[in-house]
């Protein structure tokens, strides 16, 4: 089974975005605004890593109990 490494780059290119803006933010003085976006960075891949892990929970559920 390969591992899907698009999940990972999409996670990665999220945390540079994100980073980029709350560095933009910081430097323009708006700190309430940077750490927002940097919360809501964290809930979208926290989103993304709970369906990876379904996901996951899925696979082994269907590899114990033989089922397809």
């Amino acid at each position: 089974m390969p591992f899907d490494v698009d999940a990972v780059f999409q996670i990665a290119g999220i945390g540079i975005i994100v980073a980029m803006i709350h560095t933009i933010l910081k430097q323009m003085g708006k700190e309430d605004w940077a750490h927002w976006v940097t919360l809501i960075g964290f809930v979208v891949v926290l989103f993304m890593v709970a369906m990876l892990i379904q996901d996951l929970f899925q696979t082994i559920k269907n590899v114990f109990l033989f089922r397809p």
